[in-house]
């Protein structure tokens, strides 16, 4: 009997991969069978993501199965949260694909605030407030093209727009939709009240569908292009949905640190908390699988990292991020810190000059070279994660015992060093594909090939080394 592949479509910020799962030898296998660059450009006055360019990569990873003679029984596709598509009545997109990183959303929490109450809209949705969310990003489309509201008749989310490409399937899934902050957390679906404050046509929103509901299978015509049929079955399409589902824990309470372009800090739990306490907070309670709750909160991840790096080399110095890791241990002891949440990092025209800025602004001493630099930005996402720590704790009313590090940013040693020293907790780091592992294993689940969200877990846990990095050892 032959094996029996599994596809995961996992794109990022910065880029996307599609990898095969398998089990062999009862082991999870994942391989990588095609990688493309991800990223924003300006357009029209806003940063837009190249949408079609997206899609016509999705197909190509797709066509690179099909040439290794491994055609997926079934695929699904995973991305970012809280960005969005509009489509008319043919189906076309209306506007230009925005993305969150984009500035149309400056004020629109005045805007929103000014119809709902930020206390009253936490209570409803548990979300945490971000400038960037969906339900800002349609105020501004409310303010600067109400045409397009009224054209619309369906909103999906970027991966939920991808499966209709290929299905011709418009399906919302459930935590998704959850970023949006317009999704009830106790109903557990769409906030029809709160759409009506808003001023939101209810008719763009549809049914929200679990992670392991079948989509549909591929159109004709993309099953000729790409060489085969395949089911398209929804994953957690938010991606810390799915790299959360891939947590190899069994400790009660275990906190996780879904940690790519973002961190995602966290716990898993069976019901929300929209208390004004965790509100105050800025905690989210995300959708999960098996309508679980990511109460998270989400912080600057590599992103700083990302940038700096991309500064370097812009500015004629090539780093790899294992030489980054090195430059912050030559200046170990620089005292000085930032907040790693305040919105100046988000898409700053220099993310060098504005930690300088920051240092300058709050009084502190200011790098002076890139040793002191990185220095600052690493032991400042420490911080950040031990504050997040002591306030999940607090909030939850119970220790925490460990974290899990998830994602890429497991594969960043001296991060996940400098995170144990700093929170005093044992740290596990791996596996480092977790999203696209999350991915595959909602699938597997929906085929049958594991019975349960724990069996998928202990499997995860047997089939990848984790790495173990003890507090006192730092």
């Amino acid at each position: 009997m032959g094996i029996t592949y599994t596809l995961a479509v996992d794109i990022g910020a910065s880029s996307g991969r599609h990898i095969l799962g398998s089990v062999q030898d009862g082991k999870i296998v994942l391989e990588e069978v095609y990688r493309f660059e991800n990223g924003y450009t300006e357009k029209n006055g806003h940063f837009c993501w190249d949408f079609d360019r997206l899609f016509a990569e999705i197909l190509n990873g797709m066509k690179r199965c099909g040439e290794l003679g491994k055609t997926p029984v079934s695929m699904g596709i995973d991305t970012w949260g809280v960005d969005f598509v509009l489509l008319d009545e043919n189906g076309k997109v209306l506007g230009d694909t925005v993305a969150y990183r984009d500035s149309r959303t400056a004020g629109m929490d005045e805007e929103v605030a000014r119809l709902i109450s930020p206390e009253e809209l936490y209570a409803r949705t548990g979300i945490q407030k971000q400038s960037y969310n969906t339900i800002y990003q349609l105020m501004a489309v409310k303010k600067e093209h109400p045409d397009y509201l009224e054209k619309a008749q369906r909103l999906l989310m970027t991966p939920e727009y991808f499966h209709y490409l290929l299905t011709g399937k418009a399906v919302n899934e459930y935590t998704m939709a959850t970023t949006t902050q317009l999704v009830n957390a106790k109903a557990r679906t769409w906030d029809l009240e709160l759409l009506e404050k808003l001023g939101y046509p209810a008719r763009i929103f549809g049914e929200l569908n679990l992670p392991g509901t079948k989509v549909g299978s591929l159109k004709p015509e993309i099953a000729k292009q790409v060489g085969y049929s395949c089911d398209v079955v929804l994953p957690g399409t938010h991606d810390t949905a799915s790299a959360v589902l891939a947590v190899p824990k069994t400790e009660e309470n275990a906190m996780y640190i879904s940690s790519g372009t973002w961190s995602l800090i966290g716990v898993e739990r069976m019901e929300p908390d929209c208390s004004e306490k965790s509100r105050r907070l800025n905690f989210a309670n995300e959708g999960g699988y098996g309508y679980r709750f990511r109460y998270l909160k989400n912080i600057m991840g590599l992103w700083m990292i990302q940038s700096v790096r991309r500064e370097f080399k812009a500015q004629g110095t090539q780093y790899s991020f294992d030489d980054l890791c090195d430059l912050a241990i030559k200046a170990d002891d620089f005292p000085s810190r930032v907040d790693v949440a305040d919105d100046c990092f988000l898409a700053p025209k220099s993310m060098i000059e504005e930690v300088k800025d920051f240092c300058a602004r709050t009084g502190q001493r200011v790098p002076v070279n890139n040793e002191e630099l990185m220095a600052c930005i690493y032991r400042s996402l420490a911080d950040g994660y031990r504050k997040a720590v002591r306030e999940m704790e607090d909030v939850v009313g119970i220790p925490v015992p460990c974290i899990h590090i998830v994602g890429g940013g497991s594969k960043d040693w001296y991060l996940n060093e400098l995170t144990a020293r700093a929170t005093g907790k044992t740290v596990y780091a791996g596996p480092s594909e977790a999203t696209a592992l999350g991915n595959i294993l909602a699938q597997m689940i929906a085929a049958g090939q594991y019975s349960t969200i724990t069996e998928a877990r202990r499997a995860v846990a047997d089939s990848f080394a984790v790495k173990k990095i003890s507090a006192e050892a730092n």
